[in-house]
Protein backbone atom coordinates (compact mmCIF):
# COMPACT_ATOMS: atom_id res chain seq x y z
CA UNK A 1 0.00 0.00 0.00
CA UNK A 2 1.43 3.38 -0.99
CA UNK A 3 1.67 5.67 2.04
CA UNK A 4 -1.26 8.01 2.71
CA UNK A 5 0.87 11.15 3.13
CA UNK A 6 4.40 12.29 2.42
CA UNK A 7 6.26 15.58 2.90
CA UNK A 8 7.71 16.43 -0.52
CA UNK A 9 9.41 19.69 0.51
CA UNK A 10 10.21 21.33 3.84
CA UNK A 11 12.11 24.35 5.12
CA UNK A 12 11.82 26.43 8.29
CA UNK A 13 8.58 28.13 7.24
CA UNK A 14 7.14 26.01 4.45
CA UNK A 15 5.93 22.45 3.85
CA UNK A 16 4.50 20.80 0.74
CA UNK A 17 2.60 17.62 1.70
CA UNK A 18 1.14 15.00 -0.63
CA UNK A 19 -1.88 12.89 0.32
CA UNK A 20 -2.87 9.86 -1.70
CA UNK A 21 -6.24 8.33 -0.97
CA UNK A 22 -7.66 5.03 -2.10
CA UNK A 23 -9.53 2.14 -0.51
CA UNK A 24 -8.08 -1.18 -1.68
CA UNK A 25 -11.11 -3.04 -0.32
CA UNK A 26 -13.62 -1.36 -2.63
CA UNK A 27 -14.34 -1.94 -6.29
CA UNK A 28 -12.96 0.19 -9.14
CA UNK A 29 -15.94 2.58 -9.11
CA UNK A 30 -14.08 4.82 -6.63
CA UNK A 31 -11.45 6.97 -8.32
CA UNK A 32 -8.09 7.13 -6.57
CA UNK A 33 -7.21 10.76 -5.86
CA UNK A 34 -4.34 12.85 -4.54
CA UNK A 35 -4.59 16.00 -2.47
CA UNK A 36 -1.88 18.52 -1.56
CA UNK A 37 -1.50 20.70 1.52
CA UNK A 38 0.88 23.66 1.50
CA UNK A 39 1.69 25.08 4.93
CA UNK A 40 3.39 28.47 5.02
CA UNK A 41 4.12 29.80 8.50
CA UNK A 42 0.88 28.84 10.30
CA UNK A 43 -1.50 28.98 7.32
CA UNK A 44 -2.72 26.10 5.17
CA UNK A 45 -3.67 25.89 1.49
CA UNK A 46 -5.45 22.68 0.44
CA UNK A 47 -5.48 21.71 -3.25
CA UNK A 48 -8.37 19.63 -4.69
CA UNK A 49 -9.84 18.56 -1.33
CA UNK A 50 -11.55 15.54 -2.88
CA UNK A 51 -14.88 13.77 -2.87
CA UNK A 52 -17.41 13.78 -0.03
CA UNK A 53 -16.87 10.04 0.50
CA UNK A 54 -13.25 10.55 1.60
CA UNK A 55 -13.67 13.75 3.64
CA UNK A 56 -13.22 12.11 7.05
CA UNK A 57 -10.04 10.29 6.04
CA UNK A 58 -8.46 13.31 4.35
CA UNK A 59 -9.43 15.69 7.16
CA UNK A 60 -7.93 13.36 9.77
CA UNK A 61 -4.68 13.12 7.82
CA UNK A 62 -4.51 16.89 7.22
CA UNK A 63 -5.13 17.50 10.93
CA UNK A 64 -1.89 15.64 11.71
CA UNK A 65 0.00 18.53 10.09
CA UNK A 66 -2.15 21.60 10.85
CA UNK A 67 -5.38 22.34 12.76
CA UNK A 68 -8.25 22.59 10.28
CA UNK A 69 -9.13 26.10 11.49
CA UNK A 70 -5.75 27.28 10.16
CA UNK A 71 -6.58 26.39 6.54
CA UNK A 72 -6.84 29.71 4.72
CA UNK A 73 -7.84 28.61 1.22
CA UNK A 74 -9.22 25.60 -0.60
CA UNK A 75 -8.08 25.60 -4.23
CA UNK A 76 -9.95 23.58 -6.86
CA UNK A 77 -8.45 22.85 -10.26
CA UNK A 78 -11.94 22.38 -11.70
CA UNK A 79 -15.51 21.34 -10.89
CA UNK A 80 -15.54 17.54 -10.94
CA UNK A 81 -16.97 15.67 -7.92
CA UNK A 82 -13.69 13.85 -7.23
CA UNK A 83 -12.15 17.31 -6.83
CA UNK A 84 -14.87 19.24 -5.06
CA UNK A 85 -17.88 17.31 -3.78
CA UNK A 86 -16.49 17.49 -0.21
CA UNK A 87 -16.47 21.30 -0.34
CA UNK A 88 -19.56 21.74 1.87
CA UNK A 89 -17.91 19.67 4.59
CA UNK A 90 -14.60 21.51 4.31
CA UNK A 91 -16.24 24.94 4.41
CA UNK A 92 -18.16 23.92 7.52
CA UNK A 93 -15.07 22.45 9.19
CA UNK A 94 -12.83 25.46 8.42
CA UNK A 95 -12.95 29.22 7.93
CA UNK A 96 -11.35 28.82 4.50
CA UNK A 97 -12.42 30.43 1.27
CA UNK A 98 -12.72 28.46 -1.96
CA UNK A 99 -10.84 29.48 -5.11
CA UNK A 100 -12.28 28.02 -8.32
CA UNK A 101 -12.67 29.08 -11.96
CA UNK A 102 -15.22 31.81 -12.55
CA UNK A 103 -17.07 29.31 -14.76
CA UNK A 104 -17.87 27.08 -11.78
CA UNK A 105 -18.72 29.58 -9.02
CA UNK A 106 -22.47 29.19 -9.61
CA UNK A 107 -22.18 25.40 -9.66
CA UNK A 108 -20.75 25.10 -6.15
CA UNK A 109 -24.22 25.45 -4.61
CA UNK A 110 -25.12 22.09 -6.20
CA UNK A 111 -22.70 20.49 -3.74
CA UNK A 112 -24.86 21.91 -0.95
CA UNK A 113 -23.16 25.21 -0.09
CA UNK A 114 -24.42 28.67 -0.98
CA UNK A 115 -22.43 31.23 1.07
CA UNK A 116 -21.08 33.23 -1.85
CA UNK A 117 -18.99 35.41 0.45
CA UNK A 118 -16.55 32.50 0.79
CA UNK A 119 -16.22 31.81 -2.93
CA UNK A 120 -13.47 33.50 -4.93
CA UNK A 121 -13.48 33.36 -8.73
CA UNK A 122 -10.24 32.65 -10.58
CA UNK A 123 -10.32 34.66 -13.79
CA UNK A 124 -9.33 32.90 -17.01
CA UNK A 125 -5.71 34.08 -17.05
CA UNK A 126 -5.09 32.97 -13.49
CA UNK A 127 -4.38 34.43 -10.07
CA UNK A 128 -1.58 34.54 -7.49
CA UNK A 129 -1.57 34.22 -3.70
CA UNK A 130 1.36 35.82 -1.88
CA UNK A 131 2.42 33.64 1.03
CA UNK A 132 3.11 35.28 4.40
CA UNK A 133 6.49 33.60 4.80
CA UNK A 134 7.63 34.37 1.25
CA UNK A 135 6.89 32.86 -2.13
CA UNK A 136 3.57 32.49 -3.88
CA UNK A 137 1.03 30.03 -5.18
CA UNK A 138 0.37 30.73 -8.85
CA UNK A 139 -2.88 29.53 -10.45
CA UNK A 140 -1.92 28.78 -14.06
CA UNK A 141 -4.46 28.30 -16.87
CA UNK A 142 -5.02 24.74 -18.06
CA UNK A 143 -8.28 25.29 -19.92
CA UNK A 144 -9.77 22.38 -21.90
CA UNK A 145 -7.30 20.00 -20.22
CA UNK A 146 -9.77 18.43 -19.40
CA UNK A 147 -12.24 21.04 -18.12
CA UNK A 148 -13.06 24.25 -19.96
CA UNK A 149 -12.40 26.14 -16.72
CA UNK A 150 -9.27 24.44 -15.41
CA UNK A 151 -6.14 25.49 -13.50
CA UNK A 152 -2.96 24.00 -12.10
CA UNK A 153 -1.15 25.34 -9.04
CA UNK A 154 2.54 26.21 -8.89
CA UNK A 155 4.24 26.65 -5.52
CA UNK A 156 7.24 28.89 -6.12
CA UNK A 157 8.91 28.01 -2.81
CA UNK A 158 9.15 24.27 -3.45
CA UNK A 159 9.04 24.54 -7.26
CA UNK A 160 6.36 21.84 -7.33
CA UNK A 161 3.45 21.94 -9.77
CA UNK A 162 0.08 20.44 -8.83
CA UNK A 163 -1.20 19.65 -12.32
CA UNK A 164 -4.68 18.30 -11.63
CA UNK A 165 -5.75 15.79 -14.28
CA UNK A 166 -2.77 16.58 -16.49
CA UNK A 167 -0.30 13.78 -15.82
CA UNK A 168 -2.93 11.57 -14.20
CA UNK A 169 -2.45 7.82 -14.29
CA UNK A 170 -4.90 4.97 -13.69
CA UNK A 171 -3.36 1.87 -12.10
CA UNK A 172 -4.76 -1.65 -11.87
CA UNK A 173 -5.77 -2.64 -8.33
CA UNK A 174 -2.74 -3.08 -6.10
CA UNK A 175 -0.27 -1.72 -8.67
CA UNK A 176 -0.09 1.93 -7.61
CA UNK A 177 3.31 3.47 -6.81
CA UNK A 178 4.29 6.85 -5.43
CA UNK A 179 6.94 8.03 -7.90
CA UNK A 180 7.46 7.44 -11.61
CA UNK A 181 10.67 5.42 -11.90
CA UNK A 182 10.59 4.58 -15.61
CA UNK A 183 8.67 6.76 -18.07
CA UNK A 184 8.21 4.10 -20.73
CA UNK A 185 6.84 1.62 -18.20
CA UNK A 186 4.56 4.31 -16.75
CA UNK A 187 3.15 5.38 -20.14
CA UNK A 188 0.51 2.60 -20.49
CA UNK A 189 -1.11 3.79 -17.24
CA UNK A 190 -1.42 7.39 -18.42
CA UNK A 191 -1.75 7.38 -22.25
CA UNK A 192 -5.37 6.26 -22.60
CA UNK A 193 -6.56 8.73 -20.00
CA UNK A 194 -4.91 11.67 -21.76
CA UNK A 195 -6.14 10.72 -25.21
CA UNK A 196 -9.73 10.79 -24.01
CA UNK A 197 -9.78 13.47 -21.30
CA UNK A 198 -7.54 16.18 -22.77
CA UNK A 199 -9.22 18.60 -25.19
CA UNK A 200 -6.79 18.56 -28.11
CA UNK A 201 -3.14 18.96 -29.03
CA UNK A 202 -3.48 22.73 -29.54
CA UNK A 203 -4.42 23.16 -25.88
CA UNK A 204 -1.65 20.80 -24.77
CA UNK A 205 1.00 22.70 -26.70
CA UNK A 206 -0.15 26.00 -25.19
CA UNK A 207 0.07 24.54 -21.69
CA UNK A 208 3.46 22.90 -22.24
CA UNK A 209 4.94 26.15 -23.59
CA UNK A 210 3.74 27.98 -20.47
CA UNK A 211 4.96 25.32 -18.02
CA UNK A 212 8.45 25.28 -19.55
CA UNK A 213 8.89 28.84 -18.28
CA UNK A 214 8.83 27.65 -14.66
CA UNK A 215 11.63 25.82 -12.81
CA UNK A 216 10.21 22.48 -11.70
CA UNK A 217 11.34 19.91 -9.15
CA UNK A 218 8.20 17.73 -9.37
CA UNK A 219 4.80 17.50 -11.02
CA UNK A 220 2.04 16.15 -8.79
CA UNK A 221 -1.15 15.08 -10.62
CA UNK A 222 -4.52 14.58 -8.95
CA UNK A 223 -4.52 10.86 -9.80
CA UNK A 224 -1.62 8.43 -9.86
CA UNK A 225 2.12 8.91 -9.39
CA UNK A 226 4.38 11.92 -8.86
CA UNK A 227 6.60 12.84 -11.82
CA UNK A 228 10.09 13.70 -10.57
CA UNK A 229 12.46 16.25 -12.10
CA UNK A 230 14.35 13.67 -14.19
CA UNK A 231 11.17 12.58 -16.01
CA UNK A 232 9.55 16.00 -16.52
CA UNK A 233 11.26 16.64 -19.93
CA UNK A 234 10.01 13.25 -21.20
CA UNK A 235 6.52 13.98 -19.95
CA UNK A 236 6.35 17.44 -21.54
CA UNK A 237 7.81 16.22 -24.84
CA UNK A 238 5.22 13.45 -24.93
CA UNK A 239 2.32 15.82 -24.20
CA UNK A 240 3.51 18.28 -26.81
CA UNK A 241 3.13 15.67 -29.54
CA UNK A 242 0.05 13.82 -28.27
CA UNK A 243 -3.09 13.65 -30.39
CA UNK A 244 -6.09 13.63 -28.08
CA UNK A 245 -9.69 14.74 -27.62
CA UNK A 246 -11.07 16.48 -30.68
CA UNK A 247 -8.01 15.39 -32.70
CA UNK A 248 -9.50 11.88 -32.54
CA UNK A 249 -13.15 12.63 -33.30
CA UNK A 250 -13.29 10.13 -36.16
CA UNK A 251 -12.32 7.36 -33.73
CA UNK A 252 -15.13 8.24 -31.34
CA UNK A 253 -17.91 8.79 -33.87
CA UNK A 254 -17.02 5.95 -36.19
CA UNK A 255 -17.61 7.76 -39.52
Amino acid sequence: MVESSKVLYEDDEHQYIWFGWEDPDTDESLVQSNQVLVINQDQGYLFDPGGAFIFSEVAAEVNKYIPLEQIRYLLATHQDPDVLSSVTLWLKATNARLLVSRLWIRFVSHFGFSDNSRLVAIEDRGKMIKLPGGGEIVMLPAHFLHSEGNFCFYDSRSKILFSGDIGAAVFPPGKRYLMVENWEEHLPYTEGFHKRYMGNNVALRKWVAMIRQYPLEMIVPQHGAIIGKEHIPEFLDWLENLECGTDLLDDYYGF
